[in-house]
């Protein structure tokens, strides 16, 4: 996987290029949830990657981003995206995040606006963690540093996928994979990333300011950020657009990859092609 270094960090990405016989095409950046890494948009990019340049961008201590000892929290990220954008000369893009990637993507379209062309926000907040989760959560990763994943992945994937996708046989294969990559991660960086999130600060008074095409999805059965967090969002960002997937958890581009890659096929021929 490529880099690009920003502030003195190696972020890793990946990069599609301009589909063939189509060098001006718009390009779309993914940001990933927390516990996860860009391959979780696999779905999305192999059929979106014959339209648009399709990027993707790990977190600090996630994926093929290595762990540094600070920075996790969302500002930072967000300027490590405003890196990227601009260190690959991208803008303006179509920002698509899940989750923590949503955490990042409102606060580029609220402060940074012109780097983009539309913002796709999927299953996540404007608002500060709920007291209740953010205590658990700073135990699991507590026990997560301590111990390491494989006591606690049972106790965790409820958070992440839907009950239905993990009593199907191929969405039961889904999280393994995903279990698997998170115990191959850095123990401390995961930990930090996970405080990042359960101490972020709320952008719900920001994002009334934010101007572009916004499109906003969430799983019906999402128990980390559940729908009425993007209820919230979508009557806050004027003109946005609200999707609410049945039977999908909090990870929708992995559970229901399809209906996703199709909302987000429709969105973002009508911001380009209006």
């Amino acid at each position: 996987m490529p880099t690009l270094t920003v502030d003195g960090v190696p972020l890793g990405y990946t990069d599609t290029g301009a589909p063939a016989g189509v060098p001006d095409a718009a390009t779309v950046v993914f940001g990933h949830g927390l516990l996860f890494g860009g391959w979780m948009f696999r779905g999305q990019i192999e059929i979106l990657r014959g339209q648009y340049r399709c990027v993707t961008l790990d977190w600090r201590g996630q994926g093929e981003t290595p762990p540094t000892p600070d920075g996790y929290d969302m500002d930072t990220l967000t300027q490590d995206a405003v890196g990227l954008i601009r260190g690959l000369g991208l803008d303006p893009v179509h920002w698509v995040g899940l989750s923590m990637g949503g955490f990042v993507g409102q606060r580029l379209a609220a402060r940074h606006g012109a780097l983009l062309r539309s913002l796709t926000l999927l299953d996540t907040s404007a608002e500060a963690e709920d007291p209740a989760k953010s205590g658990e959560y700073k135990r699991l990763a507590l026990a997560w540093r301590l111990l390491g994943g494989a006591p606690l992945v049972g106790r965790i994937a409820p958070h992440m996928f839907g009950p239905v996708f993990r009593a199907d046989p191929d969405g039961k294969t889904v999280v393994r994979e995903w279990a698997d990559r998170l115990r191959r991660a850095d123990r401390a960086a995961i930990r930090r990333a996970v405080l990042g999130v359960a101490d972020r600060t709320a952008v719900a008074g920001e994002i009334g300011a934010i101007t572009m095409p916004t499109l906003v999805v969430v799983g019906a059965d999402d128990v980390a950020t559940p729908p009425e967090k993007s209820r919230r969002i979508a009557e806050s960002v004027a003109g946005s657009r609200l999707h609410v997937l049945p039977d999908c958890g909090h990870s929708s581009v992995l559970e229901q990859p399809a209906a996703v890659t199709a909302l987000l096929n429709e969105f973002l021929a009508s911001v380009d092609h209006p």
